[in-house]
């Protein structure tokens, strides 16, 4: 039985949240999804009379064993000499059949099968990933809903700015997950079946080419693809591009998150923070540090993948082979980010007292913008007034220029903050109406 390790990085795989997801784009399982694809081959053969029901039964019971049995290093070695595993798969396999040669990898190019097995394995992963992202999209739609009016200063710029409330900043994060989500089910809804054959015509398979591509896409469950796509990438791109968009709504609000658990702030808190090796005091939001590290490694990876779209004529020398492993890097990695936000949203502790302390901070200065309003009916200077004592550090209640035009009972209400939210709890409303609608 062979040894190697079941995934590509068992060490790091648990701290960025790819523990459940690395065995679905491990070797081995790459191995399982291009066994999977020669078997539907010969099945799809069957039809156009080009094997036997016998022969198809022949070749899966002999890919099940080599999937079980075949050492992904030793498939490696094999395969440096053709530049792709399918080449010396293909001979394994039909050494292992009991049937002609020629009933296995029917018509096909190694092409067909390494990209026909990544959209498996894509589209295993992608609904692990889509499950990851719903969890932490229900828990921003949950604490959307629990702070839907719970006041908290905004920042702009790392500065802050107006109040609003936490229910409208979750509201954010819920958002751009259910965008997120949305994407990557279309990307993965549309990824295609490859066959082609050596030049992408179906010349071996001929007259009967469409109907077996078609054929063989519905045995594997994916799309079915007007024409080969070895040179048109887009079915690549489009998955890339979508992991990217999720990498990014994952990474905001596991930004957030970080920086709301800074001792000095102290809003929010994770429901098991890490410790430090040195200092016993801390207490780190390990989940949401841990999501925004994975997912900051997929930018590059999806610039590398677009990087690879320029294949030339009908098969690309160099950019196909560039694609296998930054495809299945971003899989685990969007998934694993994902995984690791659900665990910090899902267990994330708002502490309102510190909102309201910081809400606080300035003395009514982010208010400022009401006070000027309401000072203009007095004064043509009320813009310069509340300005400079917003920059001395004056109270604006305290300051006799300003309380001199406006009574202490207007501006007890002015400083309000909850009389400052404009619409922050409808657009809390509006993001969970549709979050809801979209479920």
């Amino acid at each position: 039985m062979p040894t190697s390790p079941s995934t590509r990085g068992p060490l790091f795989d648990a701290v960025f949240g790819a523990d459940d997801l690395a065995p679905l784009v491990s070797d081995r399982a790459w191995i399982g999804a291009l066994l999977e694809v020669e078997v539907a081959i010969t099945a799809s053969a069957v039809g156009i009379g080009r094997a036997t029901e016998d022969d198809a039964v022949a070749v899966a019971d002999a890919a099940g064993v080599l999937a079980r049995e075949l050492d992904p290093a030793e498939l490696g070695a094999l395969a440096a000499a053709g530049g792709n595993p399918v080449i010396p798969l293909v001979k394994l396999l039909r050494g292992r059949t009991c049937a002609p040669a020629t009933v296995v990898h029917v018509g096909a190019t190694s092409q067909d099968v390494m990209d026909t097995a990544l959209m498996l394995l894509a589209r295993r992963t992608g609904g692990r990933i889509l499950d990851h992202l719903h969890t932490a999209a229900g828990a921003a739609a949950d604490l959307a809903r629990q702070h839907r009016a719970t006041p908290m200063i905004a920042r702009t710029l790392g500065q802050q700015a107006l109040p609003t409330t936490f229910g409208a900043l979750a509201a954010t994060w819920l958002t751009g997950l259910d965008d997120a989500y949305a994407e990557l089910e279309r990307a993965l809804t549309a990824l295609p079946v490859q066959y082609g054959g050596a030049a992408g015509t179906l010349a071996a398979v001929a007259p009967h080419g469409l109907v077996f591509a078609d054929d063989l896409a519905d045995r594997l469950g994916l799309a079915r693809s007007p024409l080969p796509w070895h040179t048109v990438r887009t079915p690549v791109t489009r998955l890339a591009a979508a992991l990217g968009v999720a990498a990014g709504a994952v990474s905001k609000p596991a930004a957030d998150v970080v920086l709301m658990a800074m001792t000095e702030i102290g809003e929010v808190s994770e429901d098991s923070p890490g410790g430090s090796s040195a200092m016993p005091h801390k207490r780190n939001p390990v989940a949401a540090i841990s999501a925004r590290a994975a997912a900051r490694r997929v930018p590059g990876l999806v610039a590398t993948i677009l990087s690879c779209a320029d294949h030339e004529f009908a098969r690309a020398a160099g950019p196909w082979h560039a694609e296998w492993e930054p495809l299945t890097d971003l899989l685990r990695l969007t998934g694993g980010a994902a995984h690791r936000l659900a665990a910090s949203l899902a267990g994330l502790h708002v502490h309102v007292d510190a909102l309201d302390r910081n809400l606080a901070l300035t003395g009514g200065a982010v208010l400022a913008e009401k006070v000027v309003s309401a000072l203009s009916q007095h004064v043509d200077d009320a813009l310069t007034i509340v300005t400079d004592a917003a920059v001395s550090g004056t109270a604006l209640d305290e300051d006799p220029r300003i309380t001199a035009h406006l009574p202490d009972d207007e501006l007890a209400e002015l400083l309000d903050p909850t009389r400052y939210l404009g619409h922050a709890t409808d657009l809390v409303d509006r993001a969970l109406d549709r979050h809801e609608g979209s479920a």
